[in-house]
């Protein structure tokens, strides 16, 4: 099992095992020094486990912590979203605070963290080598959730926790089998039950700080879930398809609240409701999607071509540090400038779904409707082939609106690589691009700018490498037949993922293509300055979602 501590490691309790909250924010880190927690409710608190040994650790995943130690077992595992129950080494010292030093106040058997200015209360309490942390929102309800649980068997509720890993594949490497468990530990903790406006299971990013539901996030998140727990996988997609306002359109961001962001996101949904079909064989999946699915498609085929010429322009922003929000790839290059652009990925995601849409329709038996959606596809892949498409280069480029490439060598320009149509001689050239140092070939590639780019930095999509990207330019690669290729990129993926996980102890958002810096200096969209805060977006975010769910894929051999 994982059993390495890492600092920003969520730790919580998993909507795939019962109810969660997310808006009470009762869901913790691992902090900087071992056995010491931190709590992210609106009054952040620390909960320290002071041992007299420090043992060694045996398993530290998203619900479970155990170690063994010359005074004992440490173990603490959720029995539920609002209470943490474990058991002591001899000689602990146990102790709640909140995040400015201020300590627990002794209540009789319990100590007591109350914020008096919000529904929000900690309750710990300790009954020789039991212990239980329970929230609340406040101090009675936090006590009657602790003493409900504290004769509750702490290594039977860790055995409940832990019963998912049984029936994960077994890996040959022991580093990759680890690792696999380390990928679907952060799945795990990183899917939240329904709650308020979303009416089944649904994933997020990472539980702090972002919080809230993403769509193209999700669709990676469905991918690799599908091996697990397909069902899970497309209550995660019809969270997202529930979004849908009443013109097709579907937000990029959601909140349990009903909140919605204004803009969308790169257009994956048809093909991750296409391979949940694959993996949960219900047809009443696809029936319930299709229509979605197509106003959605419609949506952006009416909203997002200002020119007319049948490309797709994401909205550009004003914010100079995330111009482009909508694509997904914020601050990149590519959108310094500040216009609208023809974009070669947004054109070429949108005709990638619209085949899945055409193929979802056949298999619902609609020919009419599977004839004209190949077709719109087939047609906008086309025009990507013929407008976007520098010889001279060898590369996809965005062009402006006055016809221009905008000549910003990017990852994006890999995404043609998915749709089936590819002209003669591309594919060979756009592996002789990954292939080139000065360009693609850094030390953990594909970076998402060329390495030659005078603006190729670790500031997020200004250079550093992203398992979510590194993962469609192998499905492109292997729908080319460039299997050898795809295999080194799959390859080069997990050994820069299970070097820091194993260096750090957590999977990191994005890394440094020249590996130079490690992943916690990387900037994003803006200096990244110690001491680790979590809260903090200008710092490389931890035990990221979909760097868990395309890590498994590839280990998987998917």
């Amino acid at each position: 099992m994982p059993s390495i501590w890492g600092e920003g490691a969520i730790f919580g309790f998993s909507g795939i095992d019962g109810e969660t909250s997310s808006a009470t924010g009762f869901v913790a880190t691992y902090a900087r020094q071992p056995y010491s927690l931190l709590f992210q409710t609106p009054t952040r608190r620390a909960l320290d486990f002071l041992l007299k040994d420090p043992g060694e650790m045996r398993i530290a995943v998203g619900d479970v912590l155990a170690a063994e130690t010359p005074n004992g077992v440490f173990l603490a595992a959720f029995t539920a979203w609002h209470t943490l129950i474990g058991v002591l080494p001899i000689d602990t010292v146990t102790m709640l605070s909140t995040e400015d030093g201020k300590e627990a106040v002794r209540d009789g058997v319990y100590w007591v963290s109350e914020d008096v200015g919000a529904p929000d209360a900690l309750v710990g309490v300790q009954r020789g080598l039991r212990f239980v942390v329970s929230y609340g929102s406040d101090v009675a309800e936090a006590k009657r959730r602790a003493d409900e649980t504290i004769e509750f068997d702490a290594y039977l509720v860790a055995e409940h926790r832990l019963a998912a890993y049984e029936n994960l594949p077994r890996l040959e490497d022991p580093g990759n089998d680890c690792l696999l468990k380390k990928c679907f530990s952060v799945m795990k903790v990183n899917t939240l039950a329904r709650e308020d406006v979303i009416r089944q299971r649904w994933s997020t990013p990472d539980r702090v700080p972002h919080k809230d539901m993403w769509l193209w996030d999700s669709v990676f998140h469905s991918l690799a879930m599908d091996r697990f727990l397909p069902q899970v996988a497309w209550e995660d997609l019809k969270s997202v398809l529930d979004t849908q306002n009443p013109d097709g359109f579907i937000p990029h961001q959601s909140s349990v609240s009903g909140r919605q962001s204004s803009v969308t996101q790169p257009p994956l949904l048809a093909w991750g409701v296409w391979e949940n079909y694959q993996a949960l064989s219900d047809k009443s999946c696809l029936a319930y999607a299709l229509p979605k699915l197509e106003a959605y498609l419609e949506w952006n085929l009416e909203n997002r071509d200002q020119n007319g010429n049948g490309l797709l322009e994401w909205k550009i922003d004003e914010s100079a540090r995330c111009r482009c929000g909508e694509s997904g790839l914020d601050n990149s290059p590519r959108f310094d400038r500040g216009v609208p652009l023809d974009s070669v990925d947004f054109s070429s995601i949108q005709a990638h779904d619209m085949e899945h849409v055409a193929r979802i329709a056949s298999e619902l038996g609609d020919e009419a409707k599977a004839k004209a959606w190949s077709e719109k596809s087939e047609e906008l892949a086309g025009k990507v082939h013929a407008e976007l498409w520098d010889e001279d280069d060898g590369i996809y480029y965005d062009r402006d609106l006055d016809g221009n490439f905008e000549g910003v060598q990017a990852v994006s320009g890999f995404f043609p690589l998915m749709l089936p149509d590819m002209p003669e001689g591309r594919a060979e050239r756009l592996v002789e691009a990954l292939n080139d140092p000065e360009r693609f070939n850094a030390a953990f590639p594909v970076p998402t700018v060329a390495v030659s780019d005078p603006n190729y930095s670790t500031d997020m999509w200004r250079g550093c490498t992203w398992a979510n990207t590194n993962y469609l330019v192998i499905h492109g690669l292997r729908r080319q037949g460039q299997k050898e290729e795809a295999d080194r990129l799959a390859a080069k993926t997990i050994q820069f993922v299970r070097q820091y996980y194993e260096q750090c102890g957590v999977l990191f958002e994005f890394f440094d293509s020249s590996d130079e810096s490690p992943p916690f200096v990387c900037d994003r969209k803006g200096r990244c300055e110690p001491p680790y805060d979590i809260r903090k977006k200008v710092q490389c975010i931890r035990d990221y979602h979909w760097t868990a769910a395309v890590t498994a894929l590839l280990l998987l051999g998917t």
